[in-house]
């Protein structure tokens, strides 16, 4: 199964930047979000495929129409959070306010039970295990934070299962969706989704693509967006890794819907048998 996503964020919501983690700072970026939401929309409806959007409880609190329309045009609302913080710098007691106003915010709107999480960055570490009791707490059934590759913001060592499992974290059960790997050169990397889709050719990633079962992706709104603006203060690899293949990722995601079928994250788990799945025991 091939499951397609996206993170619903602004086009200045990243990591590890000094001016774009502040908070305070977002008012003086330029508004982006709808028109990227619309290209979003288009591409789904020209490909008639569903699709499930982690979206932000501050996208949902500031601009509460896009997720209106998102759920209006049937697809599956989950949380990327609040804040859109990295989850290993809070304590659980913030994560867990964070993690709850996204929920309520986005319940609010829509009316129906938030079930699937996705941490922002990945983020979740041996040392913030404790993410999955808080999920488990606020009644998340679905995870897909878990990246079994080498990775600055996240990553379990030991953790290698890259297909649908069950995580078992102290007693508590979830339904694990980790990021799917492929390996070249004898390194496991990525291909499914953000910087890494707009890095790889289209071959590769269509290569790849026909030998797996399993591809979970992940896109963002400003995947898209060929005309936003520089962040000024980035490091020039994290420029590259932010800006490069902007112009052609929507031609290459369209070809990849017309090359395979896609489904959103609520079909695949219902679509799985979860008695007989894998459990993956984290400590």
């Amino acid at each position: 199964m091939k499951i397609l996503t996206f993170d619903i964020e602004e086009w200045f919501h990243i990591l590890d930047n000094e001016s774009t983690e502040n908070s305070q700072n977002w008012s003086d970026f330029e508004v982006r979000i709808h028109q990227n939401m619309d290209r979003i929309f288009k591409i789904l409806d020209d490909h008639k495929v569903s699709a499930t959007f982690f979206c932000l409880g501050w996208i949902a609190k500031n601009y509460p129409q896009i997720v209106k329309e998102i759920h209006s045009m049937g697809y599956e609302v989950a949380t990327h959070s609040h804040m859109h913080k990295l989850a290993y710098k809070m304590t659980q007691k913030e994560y867990e306010e964070d993690l709850k106003y996204s929920i309520y915010q986005l319940e609010d709107i829509t009316g129906e039970k938030v079930v699937s999480y996705r941490a922002p960055g990945f983020s979740v570490k041996k040392d913030n295990l404790w993410v999955f009791e808080s999920l488990h707490k606020f009644g998340i059934e679905n995870d897909c934070s878990i990246f079994p590759a080498n990775r600055s913001h996240g990553g379990i060592p030991g953790f290698e299962e890259d297909k649908p499992c069950k995580i078992s974290y102290d007693g508590i059960i979830l339904k694990e969706f980790p990021i799917n790997t492929a390996t070249i050169l004898g390194k496991r990397i990525i291909f499914s989704g953000g910087g890494y889709f707009r890095l790889f050719p289209y071959w590769l990633i269509k290569k790849e693509s026909q030998k797996q079962n399993y591809v979970m992706t992940y896109f963002h709104p400003r995947d898209f967006d060929q005309e936003q603006p520089m962040i000024d203060d980035l490091g020039l690899f994290r420029k590259f890794k932010s800006y490069y293949g902007l112009s052609k990722c929507e031609s290459k995601l369209r070809n990849w819907l017309q090359d395979f079928d896609f489904i959103d994250l609520k079909t695949a788990q219902e679509r799985i048998d979860w008695k007989n799945s894998k459990t993956v025991f984290v400590h």
